[in-house]
């Protein structure tokens, strides 16, 4: 038997998929509630991409308190790089939505497009993640993080010794996998 290619949907994924499987469980109610937040997710990734966009080609959006437009006209101004991925290891990394060093001062900027509670932890791993790609100490650098969401720009400036913790912790996490992958577990041989 040959078997149909389906080459328009490799690296697509179905909402109901055998691999996702738990919307076997749903009633209406709650198929109707996981669909839209699929479709918010998806709507935020267009957002992102749109962002991104805009910042490269340097287009700023009318000034109007939303989260977007707020971000992307910052990040033009602040003249930062969009979706730049900050790098340790195969273990530790993650993709800054805006980052800047300029004058001795890092600025990360974060769109959340969602309406969940948000929290500054992701930037401060960014934050790490940057200070350890770049060499840098956090006691001797300016840092300044912002969350674009809502009608509302949360910014904070960490603590310098909270940005090391986590320096460290990637440090050591990142060494016990080495470890872990070392230990030649097999997955196949029980």
């Amino acid at each position: 038997m040959k078997f149909n290619p389906h080459y328009e949907l490799i690296d697509r994924h179905a909402f109901l998929s055998a691999s996702n499987y738990h919307w076997l469980n749903y009633d209406e109610e709650k198929l109707r509630n996981a669909y839209a937040k699929s479709q918010a997710q998806f709507r935020g990734t267009a957002l992102h991409e749109f962002a991104k966009q805009a910042i490269l080609l340097g287009i700023k959006l009318p000034k109007l308190k939303n989260p977007l437009n707020q971000f992307v006209n910052d990040a033009i101004g602040y003249r930062m790089a969009p979706e730049q991925i900050l790098f340790y290891s195969y273990n530790a990394f993650g993709t800054a939505d805006a980052i800047s060093f300029r004058n001795n001062l890092l600025r990360i900027h974060d769109l959340k497009t969602g309406l969940s509670r948000v929290s500054m932890d992701q930037l401060e791993v960014y934050t790490a993640l940057f200070c350890l790609e770049y060499d840098h100490l956090p006691k001797n650098i300016d840092i300044e993080l912002r969350i674009y969401q809502s009608s509302k720009i949360i910014v904070h400036e960490p603590q310098h010794i909270a940005i090391r913790r986590i320096m460290e912790k990637i440090i050591f996490f990142d060494k016990k996998i080495e470890e872990f992958k070392s230990e030649e577990y097999n997955p196949w041989q029980q």
